[in-house]
Parts: structure tokens; sequence; C-alpha cells
């Protein structure tokens, strides 16, 4: 009894540690992807303070403008003053609209979420049920489908699909809109539907080759000849082993999902993360540029972590690495 408690104090300490040198690991990655951010965006060519004057300004009402807007600084002063803004709630404010970086993006963070976490929801939900029962039944009608949609799903990219489904659903069935406003729900459908059928390609054949491979192992072939039923052996013993690969490629889809897919929101109208950054790029906008880029890897490197967390519980034996 003592015995068994010390092990599991030292299964925790050690899942313990393993959380926090995954954080330490996420604050170094932050911390290297707003100096890079930072960097970039001043090297560069063009200057931003040329889109908020006329085409006449004086070379004194440029450099007056650099001033107020602390531009005429070295970098290492305008990055330092720019973080101790970000760890006091601050993004600064944007060039190009003129008011808070931090509302501007929490002001478009819903549309993006709302994309993001519907495409995952349902991509999850087709992959990992198409993708578990084809590689469960491998060489047989339901697998050579799997295989067959996702190779053409990853052939066609999200730009030309998008379009596909505008003309087909919105134009020839006029069942919805084509051009999203963010009022309803129907607005949501062609977004979330051309992310998950891109996703579901990708999933499905990670999912199938999970499953094949866990089902080809030793103790699944022990199972079988238990008298188990091949449905309770695919589905509990299986599946769980067989989604390791699964969940971190679906976190990682979320992170780029959340960062925003500039294409799929421009074509469909949809005002969110991915819109506000090429906004942000075009007018050479560094705070929102560079906040937008901060945030979205914040959100990336957040899910990154819940994934090893989630992944570490599936097979503790990560803990160990």
């Amino acid at each position: 009894m003592c015995q068994t408690g010390i092990w599991e104090v030292g299964k925790l300490s050690g899942f313990v540690r393993f959380i926090i040198k995954r954080l330490l690991f996420t604050v170094i990655v932050l911390i290297c992807v707003s100096i890079f951010t930072f960097a970039l965006v001043r090297i560069a060519p063009g200057n931003p303070v040329l889109s908020l004057l006329p085409m006449e300004a004086s070379d004194e009402q440029i450099a007056a403008l650099e001033i107020k807007l602390g531009f005429d600084k070295p970098l290492p002063v305008q990055y330092i003053k720019y973080m101790s803004g970000v760890f006091r709630g601050d993004f600064g404010t944007s060039i190009y609209y003129r008011t808070s970086v931090l509302t501007l993006i929490m002001g478009k963070l819903p549309t993006t979420a709302t994309i993001a976490f519907g495409t995952v929801l349902f991509g999850a939900l087709i992959s990992i049920v198409l993708g578990v029962i084809a590689g469960s039944n491998r060489g047989k009608p339901i697998d050579f489908f799997a295989v067959a949609f996702a190779l053409i799903g990853q052939s066609m990219a999200s730009p030309w699909l998008a379009i596909l489904f505008i003309y087909i659903f919105a134009l020839k069935l006029n069942l919805l809109p084509a051009i999203g406003t963010q009022s309803g729900i129907k607005d949501y459908i062609l977004p979330i539907a051309t992310n998950t059928t891109v996703m579901v390609a990708v999933v499905v054949r990670m999912a199938r080759s999970g499953m094949i491979n866990t089902l080809n192992e030793d103790y699944i072939t022990v199972t079988y000849a238990k008298g188990i039923r091949r449905a309770v052996v695919n589905w509990k013993y299986g599946f769980k082993n067989a989604m390791l690969p699964v969940v971190t490629i679906l976190g990682l889809q979320l992170g780029v999902f959340l960062a925003g897919v500039v294409v799929v929101e421009t074509i469909f109208g949809m005002s969110g993360i991915g819109n506000l950054l090429y906004e942000a790029v075009m007018s050479r906008d560094y705070p929102l540029l560079q906040s937008i880029v901060l945030i979205c890897a914040f959100f990336i490197s957040m899910i990154n972590l819940i994934v090893d967390i989630i992944n570490a519980s599936i097979d503790p034996r990560l803990v160990l690495e």
C-alpha cells in the first residue's frame, strides 16, 4: 500500500515537472516570437507615417509625427516600451484605426473563434469516426471511400473550394448567403464547411493510419483471442492509442484557424482576425500587426500545451521523455 502511494506521488510529481517544463518552453517561444515580429515589421521597406499624412507633407511634418509615435527612438527602446505595455495589458494604439489595439482584436476574435471551433468540432467528429472505421475495415469499400475522400480533399485548395461552395449553395441553390454579415448562424456554415473539408482530408488519413498500426499490435491480437467482440476491441483498446497523433494534429489545426485563415475570411466577407491581419499588413500598422501575431502565437502555444497534457494523460510514457 505504501509503495503504491509512493509510486503515485512520483507519477504526479513527474507530471507536474512535465507541465512546468512545457510552460517554460511556451514563455521562451512567445518571447522569441515578439522579438522576431517586432524586428521584421520594422526591417521591411516602407514608412507607416507616410500613410497618415498627405502626399505633399514636408520632411518636418514626417519627422514630427515619427517623434509623436515614438518611431524616432532606438529599436531596443521601442521594444522594451511595447513589451512593458503588453505585460500591463496595453498593446498600444493602432496607427491606422486610431483606437486601442486590444479592443480591435477582441472585437474580431469572436468571428474567427466561431469558425475555428466549429471547424475543429465538426472536423474531429467526422474525421475520427471515418478514420477509425476505415482503419478497422482495411481494404473494404468504406476504407476506399475514406482514402479517396482524403486524397481529393487534400488536392483542393481552400480558395477554390470556397468559391465552389458559394457557386453551388449560394448562387445555384440559394440556400446560404455568399457573403457573411455575422448576423446569424447561416453566415458561418460555408466558411466552416470549407475549412472542415480541408481539415478532414488531413486528419482522416492520420486516424486511419494510427488505427491500422494499433490493430497490428500484439496486445490487440491477444484481445481478439480472448473472444472480445471486434467492435469493443476497436473502440475500447485500439481507439485510445490511435488517437495520439490525431489529437496533436487537431490541436495544430485549431491553432491555425484561431490565428485567422485570411483567404477564407476574405472570400466570405467575414470580419475576423485574418482579415484584420491583412489590413494591418497593407497599412503597415506596426502596433496592430505585431500584437495580432503575438496574441495568435499565445493561443497556438496554449493549445499546444493543452495537447501535450492530453497526450501525456493518454500515454503516461510521454512524461518520462
